[in-house]
């Protein structure tokens, strides 16, 4: 797998945890999803026991057990796993965070505490520092999603000095519908290297169907005219 040091980019796969019909956990198919992934979707990284893959949902030992799993079916094949730790225990999240810089993973995320909430930056900052610090060799990624959370800090106030605090964060998984908000993090931190993910897949597709309707429509538009070239880019 790729060098911690490498900066995450391009598609990552929010992956689900596959069931049996019985409920159990389906491990003897995440070697198949990893080359479903890789082969046919050319997506190399991914990010494990997130929201998608229900991870506040299975049990700690089961987090565990899926995290390896993946860790060992995609090894040099997957260039970045990030094993979402969040729990709602600060403990729980550092022994996840321990065990995921034991089996090799890549990175780490976190989201806020969603029970006994953080009621500013600084407390919910405190608690992101005491996770990270449980696998102080990881890049560390703050899971902003607060639909799921109830914690409605911006995610912009949150990145303000962030780093001088967690040396070893290195972005945002921004899972929320507050553009302005994940614009200006984007915005104020061009100078940082630090990844941000956008995880309201809705959004994307969305934007899709609009650029596709709105060339269709172009189109359609010259066709009348009896042309269908675009101009040149300038």
């Amino acid at each position: 797998m790729a060098s911690p040091k490498k900066k995450l980019q391009g598609l990552v796969a929010a992956t689900i945890t596959p069931m049996t019909e019985h409920g159990e956990i389906n491990f003897s198919v995440i070697g198949q999803y990893v080359d479903y992934l890789v082969e046919e979707q050319g997506v190399k990284n991914i990010f494990v026991n997130g929201t998608t893959g229900e991870g506040l949902s299975l049990s700690i030992s089961e987090r565990r057990r899926v995290a390896e799993e993946w860790v060992t079916k995609g090894r040099n094949k997957l260039d970045q796993i990030v094993i979402h730790v969040g729990a709602l225990s600060l403990k729980e999240s550092q022994e996840l965070a321990q065990h995921a810089a034991e089996i090799g993973a890549d990175g780490i995320a976190v989201i806020a505490p969603f029970f006994l909430k953080p009621w500013n930056k600084d407390v919910l900052i405190n608690f992101l520092k005491e996770v990270a610090a449980a696998a102080p060799a990881l890049p560390f990624y703050y899971y902003h999603i607060p639909a799921l959370t109830g914690v409605k800090i911006r995610a912009e106030e949150v990145l303000g000095g962030i780093q001088e605090k967690i040396p070893t964060f290195q972005g945002l998984k921004f899972s929320d519908t507050d553009l302005l908000d994940f614009g200006q993090c984007v915005d104020q931190n061009r100078q940082r290297q630090f990844a941000f993910l956008f995880g309201v897949d809705e959004f994307c597709i969305q934007r899709f169907i609009n650029f596709v309707v709105k060339l269709k429509l172009k189109v359609s538009q010259r066709a009348l005219l009896g042309t269908t070239n675009f101009p040149s880019p300038h």
